[in-house]
C-alpha cells in the first residue's frame, strides 16, 4: 500500500493531488467484476455448471489472491488515464 512520492528514474509524481486515487476503487471494482465473470464462464462451461458453493468459493479465493495486482493496476490506469502521465521507453534502459 506504500508508494514513493515520485519515480526515482523520471521523477513523475505518483499522487498529483490529495485523494487522487479514490477513482481507482471503481476501476478495481471493474477488474474484480471481470475476474468474477471470467471464472464464472470457465466454471460453467468447463466444469459443467457446478453447485453454487463452488462458484462462490472459487471466485472469492481468486479475487483475494489477485487483490494486490488489481490494486496496483487500478492505480496505474488511474495515473495514466486520468492523471496525464505517459510512458517513455527511454527510461527502460536505466
Amino acid at each position: 500500500m506504500e508508494m514513493p512520492e515520485a519515480c526515482p528514474v523520471c521523477h513523475q509524481t505518483y499522487e498529483p493531488e490529495p485523494g487522487f486515487y479514490y477513482g481507482a476503487m471503481y476501476i478495481s471494482s471493474g477488474f474484480s467484476t471481470a475476474v468474477l465473470l471470467g471464472i464464472g464462464f470457465l466454471l460453467y462451461y468447463l466444469a459443467n455448471d457446478p453447485p453454487l458453493w463452488v462458484y462462490v468459493t472459487t471466485v472469492a479465493v481468486a479475487v483475494l489472491a489477485v487483490t494486490p495486482l488489481l490494486f496496483r493496476y487500478a492505480r496505474a490506469v488511474m495515473l495514466y488515464g486520468v492523471g496525464g502521465a505517459s510512458f517513455d521507453p527511454r527510461y527502460l534502459s536505466r
